[in-house]
């Protein structure tokens, strides 16, 4: 089956990836699991490897000077969505067809949704250097949201857990109308006294997301859908499996959904 357009290698978050910008932050995980939490739930690609994604069409409509203006792609005012993940794809399809530089930066992408037209802030030279990027790996992708948090000079208040400046920085001066920084709050507050994901579990769920199984929530916690996807996942490849995540299970998982590529949505 045919690769669809920014259907990549789709890797799933590692250790090393998250300590990494956490490191480079100053901070530790719940910090980065908050931000990540209220942007994507936590998982930066769709069943079908490509990365998640939200098209503006307002960005849209400024960067190309409103001359493609349709009340759909291009728009003054932000909104008109329509259906989220593989939709927004389609939306986007159509603004690469008049302007496929602004289309791709009016975008958010990957597991933090940075748009396409801060490509500079994190850590690129073009948007489409960027937009490989968000299709090759999570590690890439949160890479990408450190870089623009340390350019942006928003590592300060997330370190201070100042999430109403944050969240006006990360996501504008309307923050309020989405209670951006109440739900930071909340979910720093789940993370930094609670569990935090397993990232062998969750890399096993998101692989197993990518091969047509029914895991539940890419969350990192081992509950019954996803024992019961493993355990079926085991028994179509004749792997002895005893419940548990280990290594060696999560690269046979990674390396047949790299030999698969799936259209689900």
């Amino acid at each position: 089956m045919a690769m669809l357009p920014f259907q990549g290698n789709a890797a799933a978050l590692s250790s090393d990836g998250l300590a990494a910008v956490a490191s480079n932050l100053g901070v530790h995980a719940p910090e980065i699991w908050t931000v990540l939490a209220v942007e994507t739930s936590g998982c930066g690609y769709l069943r079908d490897r490509r990365p998640q994604i939200l098209f503006e069409r307002h960005i849209f409509h400024r960067l190309t000077n409103g001359q493609y203006d349709d009340g759909d792609i291009s728009d003054p005012a932000p909104g008109g969505y329509g259906p989220m993940g593989a939709p927004q794809f389609d939306r986007l399809a159509r603004a690469i067809a008049k302007d496929r530089n602004a289309a791709l930066e009016s975008a958010s992408w990957g597991i933090g949704q940075i748009m396409g037209m801060n490509y500079a802030n994190a850590g690129f030279q073009n948007v489409e250097e960027m937009v490989a990027a968000m299709s090759g790996s999570e590690d890439q992708q949160l890479l990408a949201v450190g870089s623009f948090l340390d350019h942006t000079g928003l590592g300060r208040p997330l370190r201070a857990h100042d999430w109403a400046s944050f969240a006006r920085g990360y996501n504008g001066p309307n923050y309020t109308i989405n209670r951006y920084d109440i739900r930071l709050n909340s979910e720093y507050q789940k993370y930094s006294s609670g569990v935090l994901p397993d990232l062998s579990v969750r890399a096993a769920q998101l692989y197993l997301t990518y091969l047509g199984f029914h895991p539940g929530a890419i969350d990192g916690i081992a509950g019954q859908l996803t024992i019961a996807a493993l355990a079926e996942f085991a028994t179509r490849n004749g792997i002895q499996h005893d419940a548990s995540v280990d290594p060696s299970l999560v690269a046979q998982l990674r390396d047949a959904s790299t030999r698969t590529s799936t259209v689900a949505t």
